[in-house]
């Protein structure tokens, strides 16, 4: 399993509703692909410019295979990134 876990901090607050909308959409079309065992997005309630990517990949290929489709490249890179600051981190999962 390939996990990835993102922090994003939104730059401006007036973006919030916005990033809140796109990476709601983002989580929608990411589910519905081949290998994505889960995609969850997060709104911080103790703070409302940080939202938090946890994603479950089947294999690395499946999340490599992620980055060719839409909710990648139409959504999450050219209106999703300019907006928001942003820290992966790549994980294993402990159970």
């Amino acid at each position: 399993m390939h996990c990835l876990n993102v922090i994003l901090t939104v730059k401006d607050p007036a973006d919030v509703p916005k990033v809140r909308e796109l990476l709601t959409e983002c989580g929608r079309l990411s589910r519905q692909e081949s290998g994505c065992d889960s995609y969850e997005v997060c709104h911080s309630t103790s703070d409302p410019q940080v939202f938090m990517l946890c994603e479950r990949w089947a294999t690395e290929a499946d999340w490599q295979e992620h980055r060719k489709q839409p909710a990648y490249l139409e959504i999450y890179q050219p209106q999703v990134i300019p907006l928001v600051e942003r820290v992966a981190h790549p994980s294993d999962l402990l159970e």
